[in-house]
């Protein structure tokens, strides 16, 4: 593999990037004009945006961030856990023996080892990470892709918010939207990318229907929307219902670019090899095609991370007795360094934020069962690309992974700085379809300055 260099980050590196990547925009994606509107809106005073887009590999359950990024190899046994620690590319910082190739990343990786949260529960726990704010039952809030979704101009055929292989996060409560047009909620692509017979829902049209058809189908809803418009009572509060969602669909299915989009087997062997063969590595390549095209948002969400009991062979051995580890841990590093290497390789990375987290970490003592239960008291995010000044590590927790040892973090901080990433002011107001005023981020986020290069 390639080691990393690390790179300039801000303008100058825009300038370069233009020249080499503007006659191969797609017309699918967001092309040049992203760049110039990038630039207009921040000379208007607006957030000036790093990262073009974001690749969230979510691992949902909750993963143990003692052996994954906060490995504690001087602790007591029960606590240091069944896998041993590397060193890294930066000294002094030492990952999971499991993330052997994320480890040579290390210089262009922001780990957050002092994320607390005070909610253990999946669905509360996911809500609060995704959107930075705690869940309450009067209001659910908009993840992170649907904000970026609302606010960022998008004239591809592709939806700005997708979900690789599908949205059912902490529980399957969350519709990812929140409170947003329901366009804001990410597309599921509802299929494993990495099965030989993978397809995505709802981009085939069905039995017995045609283009022909389709089109005859959409010309009536246009006609009668038209209809609509023309009465003399003025705009038209009958118009026919999810019209706008017709019409994506619509353009979906119609299109055989933004069909190609999702055709991972048109990846080289090597590429598809360096991503690994499990469904997490896949589904980011799946995730890299689609950035490529201009879809600003991705949510990679890998399941199986609730690690009450047998953690040695779910996170390293996948199964018992295997000679080469294909368990949770060795197939993220396989996905997360194939990743961050294929976006170095197509100079996507420093335009690109890939964020590494999911909803809680796990007990500083393993259970009676060889496993760690729910612990949002302190665990990690990793970080990278984008904006993302790499090569640290901020905060810490204590000497057992029990308690944040110094700067402390929570979701509301990290939403601040992604959408700060993004472009997005952390104070933008969004309105709710009663036209309440909501703020992206809560009053007391506060963006991680550290992160930002």
């Amino acid at each position: 593999m390639n080691t990393p260099q690390q790179l300039p980050h801000g303008w100058h590196a825009w300038h370069r990037r233009d020249l080499l990547r503007i006659g191969a925009l797609s017309p699918l994606g967001l092309s040049a004009g992203w760049l110039v509107d990038n630039r207009a809106h921040c000379a208007e005073g607006g957030v000036a945006a790093k990262a073009k887009s974001c690749i969230l590999l979510w691992l949902d359950g909750g993963p143990s961030h003692l052996e994954t990024f906060d490995p504690k190899p001087d602790a007591p046994t029960e606590v240091r856990g069944p896998l041993e620690s590397i060193a890294t590319t930066v000294p002094g910082v030492r990952l999971s023996e499991c993330l052997e190739r994320t480890s040579r990343w290390m210089s262009r990786l922001a780990i957050i080892r002092s994320v607390t949260s005070p909610l253990g529960e999946h669905n509360f726990g996911a809500h609060y990470l995704m959107t930075g704010y705690k869940p309450t039952p009067v209001l659910e809030y908009p993840t992170h892709g649907a904000v970026l979704a609302h606010q960022r101009e998008h004239g591809g055929v592709l939806p700005p918010y997708v979900a690789v292989p599908s949205f059912r996060v902490g529980g399957g409560r969350l519709n990812g939207g929140g409170f947003l047009p329901a366009s804001t909620r990410p597309f599921s692509v509802g299929g494993d990318p990495s099965k030989p017979d993978f397809r995505v829902r709802d981009l085939d049209l069905p039995t017995g229907l045609d283009l022909n058809r389709l089109d005859r189908r959409q010309s009536f809803v246009e006609q009668l929307n038209d209809f609509h418009r023309a009465d003399d009572e003025g705009p038209a509060t009958g118009t026919v219902e999810n019209g706008s969602d017709l019409t994506r669909a619509y353009a979906l299915l119609s299109s055989a670019d933004a069909k190609r989009a999702f055709r991972i087997d048109e990846e080289s062997p090597a590429v598809r090899q360096q991503y690994g063969p499990r469904s997490i590595g896949a589904s980011c390549l799946l995730a890299r095609r689609l950035v490529e095209r201009g879809v600003p948002f991705v949510t990679v969400n890998n399941v199986g991370w609730d690690t009450h009991a047998d953690l040695y062979t779910r996170l390293k051995e996948g199964f018992t007795g295997a000679k080469v580890g294909v368990g949770l841990v060795p197939s993220l590093d396989l996905a997360l360094s194939g990743l961050l290497q294929d976006l170095e390789d197509r100079g996507m990375l420093d335009e690109t934020l890939v964020v590494v987290m999911g909803e809680f970490g796990r007990t500083p003592k393993l259970n009676t069962n060889g496993g760690r239960d729910h612990w949002p008291r302190v665990f990690s995010v990793a970080m990278a690309g984008g904006g993302v000044r790499g090569g640290q590590v901020i905060g810490s927790s204590d000497a057992v992974g029990e308690s944040p040892a110094d700067r402390p973090v929570t979701p509301a901080d990290l939403a601040a700085t992604i959408y700060t990433l993004l472009g997005i002011d952390p104070a933008l107001e969004l309105h709710t379809d009663d036209g309440r005023p909501v703020r992206a981020t809560s009053a007391d986020a506060s963006v991680i300055k550290e992160v930002l290069a």
